[in-house]
């Protein structure tokens, strides 16, 4: 049986978004995805329809978004519907949304050296089969320094600092790279990686999107009472629901 995604992409060119939706566009259907790739955040709009999917997978950085439309994705993975997504396509997206920050488990706020800085990502021992059979890898990339949710579960992380700045004068900290943490009913994953079409072409870094992607359209069966058999191998009430959000400020 296919499932429904939706990816929407747009904002900032830097981040070669197009390119980047056509990539994850191939990894859904390579595993029976039914894909709609939409370049407007109008994608939104309707309630119901983002509520018929199974994952939604959004690639837009740096831009502004209707608080109604926001509202609209929350109560579609509090049912179940998954979200999933990467680097400043995810937590980037909307700066003055604070809404959409508490959905996603993290906001961008700095990338020391910028980009091409070579470092190492560790994987963490965790209850997740997401990164089963991973080791550390090194990437030559922007290294992410985010605001983390003290609510996600950490499945990499990264070591700062690699490179000297202000930030150098504190301990070294361990960044989150890969996190999921859970929305309502739905599941909600996200990898720091992922700047330029290039690095989501990295062995490592396209089969972690592909099994977050899975791993978050689960929510959706399981929030229905389906049998959930498609992850794991990894082969290759009345009127809206509370949103659990508050106005933003």
């Amino acid at each position: 049986m296919k499932r429904n995604a939706l990816i929407v992409w747009g904002g900032w060119d830097g981040h070669e978004p197009e390119q980047v939706a056509h990539i994850f566009k191939r990894i859904l259907e390579e595993e029976n995805f039914r894909v709609e790739v939409s370049n407007t955040l109008d994608a939104y709009q309707d309630p119901e329809k983002l509520k018929s999917l199974d994952l939604i997978v959004p690639h837009w950085t740096m831009g502004e978004i209707e608080k109604k439309y926001v509202l609209n994705i929350s109560e579609a993975i509090m049912s179940g519907v998954g979200l999933a997504g990467c680097h400043g396509g995810m937590c980037d997206s909307f700066r003055n949304n604070v809404d959409w920050q508490f959905i996603t488990g993290g906001n961008w706020v700095a990338h020391p050296g910028n980009d091409g800085v070579e470092y190492t990502v560790n994987i963490k021992h965790s209850s997740s089969p997401i990164l089963e059979g991973f080791h550390d890898f090194k990437v030559v990339s922007e290294q992410y320094y985010l605001h983390i949710d003290p609510a996600v579960e950490v499945l990499a992380t990264t070591r700062f600092p690699v490179v000297d700045g202000p930030h150098a004068a504190n301990n070294a900290v361990d960044m989150p790279v890969v996190w999921t943490k859970r929305w309502g009913q739905g599941h909600v994953f996200y990898n720091a990686l992922g700047h330029q079409a290039n690095i989501i072409e990295m062995p490592e870094v396209s089969l972690i999107m592909r099994r977050g992607f899975l791993w978050a359209a689960e929510g959706k069966q399981r929030a229905e009472g389906l049998a959930v058999s498609t992850f794991g191998s990894f082969g290759n009430g009345n009127g809206r629901v509370y949103s659990g959000m508050g106005d933003s400020q």
